[in-house]
């Protein structure tokens, strides 16, 4: 080895040891804090999985596919009531989305965007906006009681004070229309007023829509008068409560509704259909009906009832197992009255089954061979309770009126591609992400 070699090494050797030394004199490095909210946080939802997975059909339970829909239904949840805790503020309330086909919980109607905004009991709120033109967006005020106040995150612990109608207000040239929603009727004012119910904590707007190309959404914004405009910076406490009320809530809603389909079948309705008895939890004027479907592949189910002469609005859909609704953005999965063909005999028949029968009133089960089909009446001079029977794939032409049209494979690829179809208003993708 050379001089330089060896040079080279000793210099090597005194700089490592120059570097041990400095580091057994440096001082230790400071340790990142946990942060006991969050591991709370965590803890809560750590036996979620099993909880879920509990209500689910004892026979499905160890089917890999299940469990990664229940996955997904738990994370559906989560984000349901993560925009609820960021954005919630009774004084500077926001409406944002409840559930939709991304936060596809507690069934929603495919027709229907559900928003809700946390006020304060006893509060003034103004809500303005453009009316649009559906026939149905009415917004509930929402009563918890104090005995529900630890388990909070779900309509189902709350009553319907009243709903009130978007339609019933008065608009200027513009179609916009302002009013105010208070205990009592401010003093002087003259323009549209609604009595809040003292004990409401809730705003939800349900906004119905049957033609979803023509028909347009309200605009709606809300805000509270009685208080400084400004928001200040939430303090630790508030943030720190908001994620420890986010992991009950997102329990609380993931395990809501998830038993139905196993309650449905206890009680017989398995490829049968009845009346539900949700007082209280629907709209007014509102009538469901529900059942189980139980499908083979080369099975299908005709679903039958006379339509109501009078009727403001009729739809049905499918859901999976798990009570999630079946993709109706991308399969034919639901109908309502502005989608059906209505018989010559004045009989609604819709067939349910996993391939397409080539008929106009068809539900796509999407590849679930269970689920639920539940159909809704609105505003109807009756509510008839719809009869089901099941029928071989191949007999399906043979049990519907002979001059039932056909729907050839392109036409429905056309017509599934029609209902993403943006409007003036971009309804249909609004039921993706609408806020």
């Amino acid at each position: 080895m050379g001089d330089r070699t060896l040079a080279a090494a000793a210099l090597a050797a005194a700089m490592l040891s120059s570097a041990a030394v400095a580091a057994e004199t440096a001082a230790p490095p400071a340790a990142v804090p946990q942060i006991p909210s969050w591991n709370r946080f965590v803890d809560r939802l750590r036996d979620l999985a099993p909880a879920v997975l509990a209500q689910v059909p004892e026979a499905q339970r160890s089917d890999p596919q299940v469990q990664q829909e229940v996955v997904r239904l738990m994370l559906e949840a989560l984000a349901s009531r993560t925009v609820d805790q960021i954005t919630g503020d009774p004084d500077h309330p926001t409406f944002m989305a409840s559930s939709n086909i991304t936060m596809n919980i507690r069934q929603p109607n495919a027709d229907t965007i559900y928003k809700r905004a946390r006020i304060t009991p006893g509060g003034v709120y103004r809500l303005r906006g453009h009316k649009g033109s559906l026939r149905l967006a009415r917004i509930g005020q929402y009563v918890r009681s104090t005995t529900d106040l630890d388990v909070t995150g779900g309509l189902q612990r709350v009553k319907v004070a009243v709903y009130n109608d978007l339609n019933l207000l008065k608009t200027d040239a513009q179609g916009r229309f302002d009013v105010i929603l208070s205990p009592e009727r401010p003093a002087g004012y003259t323009g549209d007023w609604w009595k809040l119910d003292p004990g409401t904590t809730t705003l939800g707007i349900r906004q119905v829509a049957a033609d979803w190309a023509k028909e347009r959404d309200p605009t709606l914004s809300i805000e509270r008068l009685d208080v400084p405009v400004e928001r200040p910076r939430p303090s630790a406490a508030d943030l720190e409560s908001r994620l420890d009320n986010l992991g009950v809530t997102t329990k609380n809603i993931a395990l809501q509704l998830i038993d139905r389909p196993v309650e449905m079948e206890k009680a017989g309705a398995v490829n049968k259909l009845q009346i539900m008895d949700i007082a209280g939890a629907a709209l007014e004027g509102q009538f469901y009906y529900e059942g189980v479907y139980d499908l083979k592949d080369d099975e299908a189910l005709i679903v039958e009832a006379k339509v109501p002469s009078r009727c403001l609005y009729h739809s049905a859909l499918l859901t999976n197992s798990l009570y999630e609704t079946t993709d109706w953005y991308n399969n034919h999965s639901s109908l309502n009255d502005s989608q059906t063909r209505i018989d010559s005999d004045g009989v609604l028949r819709i067939v349910v089954s996993t391939r397409d029968p080539g008929v106009p009133n068809w539900l796509d089960t999407a590849g679930h061979p269970s689920g639920v089909i539940q159909g809704r009446w609105m505003g109807c001079d009756v509510q008839p309770a719809p009869t089901a029977r099941k029928v071989a794939f191949v007999d399906i032409r043979k049990s519907l009126p002979a001059d039932t049209p056909t729907v050839t494979p392109a036409q429905r690829q056309a017509i599934i591609r029609e209902r993403r179809a943006p409007s003036s208003n971009a309804r249909s993708g609004s039921r993706l992400i609408q806020a």
